[in-house]
């Protein structure tokens, strides 16, 4: 039965009105559903190759999308769907690069691990684990040169910590007062190894502390606290003040890739943790302050529901590259 809301609305943060809150609610509920209808498929073989879901993760790429804007870059890693999604690429281009086809946002040439759009300023998901720090950080300095009022946004897990690329990347980018900001998506085990087992210092803002780069961390199953530490950030940088380090505390419900038994953490901890899922507690949320009723989160499931619905349908219909083709856009010495 239909659940009217109160007449008296309480406010959830400064800006954000019933409408803005829904619209937050809907995207993370379309990245969890694009992401559960991806597993039918890759279950049926229509998708195929590496796959890593985001599921449990969507208040981060949610909240931190809200503070960038179209001129800004963003550069992701290869759990990269709810990023693209949140950035405004359609869920058409992106189910189509999932199935390999011409249609796709990468011309079906990436897969899942590889989405792109120039055109929305979304310069890729990376397999390499840190690789789009440095050229984060290239397009920062570009801006940076050019007198660009613009900002890049570099997501990345905390396993990407460990690597060279970010202690380069963080150096420079203090260094030169880039307009980058780093966000840090810790979702505790990296691929497979636990935090506390591959980094001696577990407190990850003191690393960035040690570049002089302002950081704090914020609850990354909160997506009105992802999105004020991340409009904080923006806010600061795009001001002159230099690069930013967020570290979003989150976790991934579902294994690492489709191919990983997920030996290496207690069920007894996952179940804990989906006790905090973002969508059932933003949900419960816009309930309690009177911005949602039954019939309006029906009424975003079918939304949701119909928009995957035709992106399924739009890639069966996609185009596979012809064999012909498939040396175009590759490279070798002595190439006509």
């Amino acid at each position: 039965m239909t659940t009217a809301p109160p007449t008296t609305q309480l406010p959830l943060a400064p800006g954000l009105d019933g409408e803005g809150a829904r619209h937050l609610l809907q995207e993370m509920i379309r990245i969890r559903r694009f992401e559960e209808r991806c597993v039918e498929l890759y279950s049926a073989t229509k998708i195929r190759g590496f796959m890593h879901l985001y599921i449990g993760e969507e208040a981060v790429a949610t909240g931190a999308m809200q503070a960038l804007r179209p001129e800004d870059a963003v550069l992701a890693t290869y759990r990269e769907h709810g990023h693209a999604l949140a950035r405004g690429i359609s869920a058409r281009a992106v189910m189509a690069e999932m199935y390999g086809r011409v249609e796709g946002c990468s011309g079906g040439r990436g897969g899942s691990m590889h989405l792109f759009d120039a055109q929305a300023r979304f310069y890729g998901g990376s397999a390499i684990v840190a690789a789009g720090l440095p050229l984060a950080v290239g397009l920062a300095l570009a801006d940076h040169l050019s007198g660009r009022d613009r900002v890049t946004a570099a997501f990345f897990g905390e396993g990407a910590v460990a690597e060279g690329e970010f202690h380069e990347s963080m150096n420079l980018a203090a260094l030169w007062s880039l307009p980058v900001v780093f966000f840090c998506e810790n979702n505790l085990y990296a691929m497979g190894t636990a935090l506390a087992r591959s980094e001696s210092q577990t407190d990850l803002v003191l690393k960035a502390a040690s570049y002089r780069v302002a950081g704090w961390s914020v609850d990354g199953m909160d997506v009105l606290a992802c999105r004020a530490a991340a409009q904080r950030a923006v806010d600061l940088t795009a001001a002159g003040g230099g690069p930013c380090f967020v570290e979003f505390r989150t976790y991934r419900f579902r294994a690492h890739s489709m191919y990983d038994p997920e030996l290496y953490r207690p069920k007894e901890e996952v179940a804990r943790w989906k006790a905090h899922d973002p969508i059932d507690a933003f949900t419960a949320r816009l309930r309690a302050t009177g911005y949602l009723d039954d019939a309006a989160l029906e009424t975003m499931e079918a939304e949701v529901s119909a928009e995957i619905d035709d992106a399924v349908a739009f890639a069966e219909a996609g185009t596979l590259e012809p064999v012909e083709d498939l040396l175009r856009h590759v490279y070798r010495r002595g190439a006509a």
